[in-house]
């Protein structure tokens, strides 16, 4: 009877969502085993590794390096499929990196997890954007476990150039959005893009994080997947409150400024952030953006458990979603 229960009160909580014609109801014990398998430190040794390379401005060597790395990473968690994407840009020819997670029942149907992995400021970009980049490191870890699968494809990809035009993600959705649909590109369920993730001190911002610091996920209103949007930031809060309450979720209408801007009008899309981008971080909220203090030593530990509850939040939604189970090692 009381395992019952549970299952009602996690089918009420998705249907609530809006998204329940998208959703498999995944065991809730096998979204939290999964949701368990995540690791603080692990999701800090993925930012240290990438800042080890600077800012990654475009066009340096020392972006094309951090891309490489990106790429071994993705082949050391069990991702024999990784594709960089070359595109042109202003400063001459980049490349964006993904790998997938093949979906055991539906492969044809694919949420898309990212973050921008370039920088500026001539600091490490260690908060924009190394930890989106190491949000979607360890979901790709953990969801690349073999005894995982997930009955719907998952795709993790690091965006290039979105300090300077964006044309990383923008190339992806221009080029692939047609292709929707056939053996080369699956239909896009959802964009849960990740861009700064890790500070919340207030406003105006002070020395330690804000006591009513939270995650915040984003739509943007005005948008021809608007409605469709806010379901999927409504599922990301649901996921918050099930797996990852430390800190709250916050939901807005005004997603700006980051990759998922050129998949609005094509698929369900949000962000997640550390701020709001109009309100918060265009009004100064984190004084290391953009900036040459934006490293890894700028950073408490109270700000790297934010940023890993913000894991924690799109890996329990993306259970449900995409539908994640566990299975037997052979």
């Amino acid at each position: 009877m009381k395992e019952a229960l549970v299952r009602l009160m996690i089918g009420t909580v998705i249907v609530a969502t809006g998204l329940s014609a998208q959703t498999t109801n995944a065991p809730p014990d096998a979204v939290r085993t999964v949701v368990g398998r995540l690791e603080m430190e692990r999701f800090k040794a993925h930012i240290k590794g990438l800042t080890r390379f600077g800012d990654r401005m475009a066009g340096t060597a020392r972006n094309y390096e951090a891309i490489d790395w990106l790429e071994a990473q993705l082949r050391s968690f069990g991702y024999a499929n990784v594709v960089r994407q070359r595109f042109m840009s202003a400063t001459g020819p980049l490349e964006n990196v993904y790998a997938t997670k093949v979906g055991t029942e539906t492969p044809g149907e694919m949420y898309i997890v990212s973050a921008h992995m370039d920088g500026r400021g001539g600091g490490e970009a260690a908060d924009d954007d190394a930890s989106g980049c190491a949000v979607v490191l360890e979901l790709a870890r953990v969801l690349g476990t073999p005894d995982v699968r997930t009955n719907r494809s998952v795709r993790f990809i690091f965006w290039n150039n979105e300090e300077f035009g964006m044309d990383g993600s923008g190339t992806y959705a221009r080029e692939r959005s047609r292709l929707q649909g056939t053996a080369a590109e699956p239909t896009w369920l959802g964009i849960i893009q990740h861009d700064m993730m890790m500070f919340d001190h207030g406003m105006p911002p002070g020395p330690t994080q804000s006591p009513t610091a939270d995650i915040n996920i984003d739509y943007q209103l005005n948008s021809r997947r608007a409605a469709d949007s806010a379901k999927l930031a409504a599922a990301l809060q649901a996921a918050n409150r099930r797996y990852a309450p430390e800190y709250p979720t916050t939901i807005g209408r005004d997603m700006a400024g980051t990759d998922s801007i050129h998949f609005q009008d094509l698929a369900p899309s949000i962000s997640v952030r550390e701020n709001e981008r109009v309100t918060g971080i265009i009004r100064g909220s984190n004084p290391n953006h953009h900036e040459p203090t934006d490293r890894y030593d700028s950073y408490g530990e109270e700000d790297f458990r934010f940023g890993f509850n913000s894991i924690r939040t799109t890996l329990g939604a993306l259970g449900q979603l995409a539908g994640v189970t566990l299975v037997r090692p052979q």
